[in-house]
């Protein structure tokens, strides 16, 4: 990983992943793929290695990353998806044309195309799994974090369907910090 830049926020649903490159939506938004390197850095995690990125591939990245937030949130709030949103979906799936190949482990990886088409292939398999998630393909539910400054599309795949934060380890343990100090003041001022 590159030193200097936030870090990344991984999860295992591919496509809400993919829209925590840009957190805290509603408060200070932090951009987690700033330029080029950084989203090539972010796809490799994922194993959709791409040999280069121009600054006209991130900003289709950036565009694709906005519509997946905006239709999982239409979907989390069960309201009509944005026409422009799907529009974009569907032209990076179909655009791309990477291949899920089987490894001798009996697991999967993906195989991109040629490396000048590498970017809009690894973004059309994103497109594609955000259709997947969103038309209700797969086993989970589209949830909003309840974090006021996040509000960040998930994927809750916990049994009960229950869960509030898009990752526990920082919207929601950033959350319950708050209720704690919150809860001492209080205990502090009626002490006094």
């Amino acid at each position: 990983m590159r030193t200097g830049f936030p870090d990344f926020r991984l999860g295992s649903v591919l496509a809400t992943s993919f829209t925590g490159t840009l957190s805290e939506r509603h408060g200070t938004p932090v951009e987690r793929i700033p330029t080029p390197q950084r989203l090539i850095d972010w796809l490799a995690v994922y194993g959709l290695a791409v040999d280069s990125c121009t600054t006209a591939q991130l900003e289709f990245a950036r565009e694709l990353r906005e519509s997946i937030h905006a239709a999982a949130t239409a979907a989390a709030l069960q309201d009509s998806l944005p026409a422009s949103a799907v529009h974009v979906i569907n032209d990076h799936s179909t655009r791309g044309r990477a291949a899920a190949i089987l490894t001798p482990e009996g697991g999967r990886r993906w195989q991109l195309g040629d490396p000048a088409s590498g970017v809009e292939d690894a973004l059309g398999v994103i497109a594609a799994d955000a259709i997947a998630v969103i038309a209700g393909e797969r086993d989970g539910k589209l949830a909003l974090c309840a974090s006021p400054t996040c509000r960040a599309a998930f994927f809750d795949t916990s049994r009960s369907r229950t869960r509030r934060w898009c990752d526990m380890n920082t919207c929601g343990n950033r959350e319950k910090k708050a209720r704690f100090y919150a809860s001492r003041r209080m205990n502090h001022t009626a002490k006094q």
